[in-house]
């Protein structure tokens, strides 16, 4: 099956919430856990525990495993392997772009056949240029995995540059008209990040690609703030809440929990 087939499946089966998995040092205090690659390992084991087989997508956040370094990379492979065949679709945030050889050793890292920190998809930066991309998207495709481009990101500061405009287009809406034709080929592969905690004015109606709403929850976003920025697009929606959901735990039924009732509720707000 295609990235994009097993997304459908995933979302058929369990919703559209995408559970952020963001071990950062003051959540794991909060759960009671040292901030070593040991505390890190235990919240990686309650989040399996919570997540695989019950939620359509987990998005690890790569900075808070490498901040331990060769350690803490093993736990978020570990992690990875875990959630492979559960159903639950990982997608690695590590929001990487770069240029020729440099941006093969990511693909290859990453998305290539057999790559040691591979998920399902991962999050790319397209600020070089979004043909900087290639390498990394023709790995994908091949080894049927899938991306999510950065383009209009729920952060402030990322509108001095995504907003800015060159040849009657923002640069935002270049990065997904990029994907877009990227999809033409091969639809569903090709994601697109895009805020839900502001009006994007993005048109993502060519994309034939899921978007990856980030800012739900903590952030400022509720699930009817995502069903009326994203109201008519085609494509899956997969709005991203990590901190609203990780403070129900360390217990993995409270995590299962909390990221059921807000699946529930983005549900209801799209009816």
């Amino acid at each position: 099956m295609s990235f994009g087939e097993r997304l459908a499946a995933a979302v058929g089966e369990h919703g559209v919430l995408c559970a952020g998995i963001d071990p950062h040092p003051p959540l794991l205090a909060e759960w009671g856990l040292t901030d070593d690659a040991d505390g890190l390992a235990r919240f990686a084991d309650a989040c399996v525990e919570a997540f695989a087989g019950h939620t359509a997508v987990v998005k690890p956040q790569s900075a808070f495993f490498e901040r331990h370094g060769w350690r803490g990379v093993r736990v978020l492979e570990e992690l990875l392997t875990a959630f492979s065949g559960t159903g639950t679709l990982t997608l690695l945030d590590v929001k990487r772009g770069d240029i020729g050889t440099t941006m093969d050793g990511y693909a290859d890292a990453y998305l290539a056949v057999g790559a040691p920190l591979g998920a399902d998809a991962v999050t790319l930066s397209p600020y070089l240029g979004f043909g900087s991309l290639t390498p990394a998207l023709d790995a994908a495709a091949d080894a049927g995995r899938g991306v999510f481009v950065l383009a209009r990101t729920s952060n402030p500061e990322g509108a001095d540059v995504q907003l800015a405009t060159f040849g009657g287009r923002s640069v935002a809406q270049a990065m997904v008209d990029g994907a877009a034709a990227r999809n033409a080929a091969a639809p569903g592969g090709v994601g697109v990040v895009v805020g839900a905690t502001a009006d994007h004015d993005l048109d993502l109606s060519a994309l034939d690609g899921p978007v990856l709403a980030p800012g739900l929850g903590a952030q400022g976003a509720g699930p009817a703030d995502v069903a009326a920025r994203f109201a008519g697009v085609r494509g899956t929606v997969l709005p991203a809440a990590s901190r609203s959901v990780l403070r129900a735990g360390p217990d993995p039924a409270a995590l299962r929990a909390a990221a059921e009732s807000l699946r529930d509720e983005l549900a209801g707000a799209r009816a």
